[in-house]
């Protein structure tokens, strides 16, 4: 999913459309403490939207999301119904998403076709990514000077069984805050009322072969950026 080569010569301006139906509204909340598990009150400020399958192998169990937004960043919470943490990574910066794992897509300036990827595995290994399509050819790079209040704040909670690798489950969650930092030079200033990006949501589960699940469907692949939805800020 990484790296890749496509036929994406549209221009990001026509990949755009003012006309887009496909929005996921983020209100505004307090800045609060990652958990894993969701607990903050200021979940309640927004309901859960259902990702449905793109691809399925097997029975597919249900995956959700929220997103929340601050003056400093941005907060999204995953939940997933599972029977096994089908994972082996035990590193951050590792191809996560060939095994189980959530992703969250942000491309908050539309001008040019680049865009904020990010991983999260069951087991809490993270992968941050710029991704660049130029040309017909497309690549990833991993954040420089990732420390500190440039950093994202992540974390998972497992139900059912334990956090290790290939453990039986129920579901696990996996919760994490983007600051405005690490999206550097990708947007302006932080979003406010009204403000629009593009963007998309990722489950994989490996337990019965290869099932995914996306907030607004793609492909061929999940970089098939045409086809995010559109973020809108209250």
């Amino acid at each position: 999913m990484l790296f890749f080569v496509g036929s994406f010569r549209l221009a990001a301006q026509q990949a755009v459309s003012t006309q887009d139906t496909s929005r996921l509204f983020i209100v505004k909340t307090s800045d609060f403490t990652i958990t894993g598990d969701g607990r903050a009150t200021a979940w309640n400020k927004t309901d859960w939207v259902t990702l449905p399958v793109q691809e399925v192998s097997g029975e597919p169990p249900l995956t959700r999301i929220k997103a929340l937004y601050s003056d400093k960043g941005l907060y999204f919470l995953f939940d997933c119904v599972d029977q096994k943490l089908s994972t082996t990574y035990d590193k951050d910066f590792q191809p996560l998403f060939r095994q189980d794992a959530i992703e969250v897509f942000l491309w908050p300036d539309t001008s040019q076709v680049m865009y904020f990827e990010y991983e999260l595995s069951p087991l809490n290994y993270e992968w941050p990514l710029l991704m660049v399509h130029l040309n017909g050819r497309s690549g990833g790079w991993a954040p420089m000077h990732y420390e500190g209040e440039k950093k994202v704040q992540h974390a998972t909670a497992i139900e059912g069984g334990a956090r290790k690798s290939m453990a039986t489950v129920t579901r696990w969650q996996g919760e994490f805050f983007i600051p405005y930092r690490v999206l550097h030079p990708l947007m302006g200033k932080p979003p406010q009322a009204g403000t629009q990006w593009r963007g998309n949501f990722y489950r994989l589960d490996y337990d019965q072969g290869y099932t995914t699940w996306t907030w607004k469907k793609t492909g061929p692949s999940f970089h098939t950026y045409q086809k995010f939805g559109t973020l809108v800020f209250r």
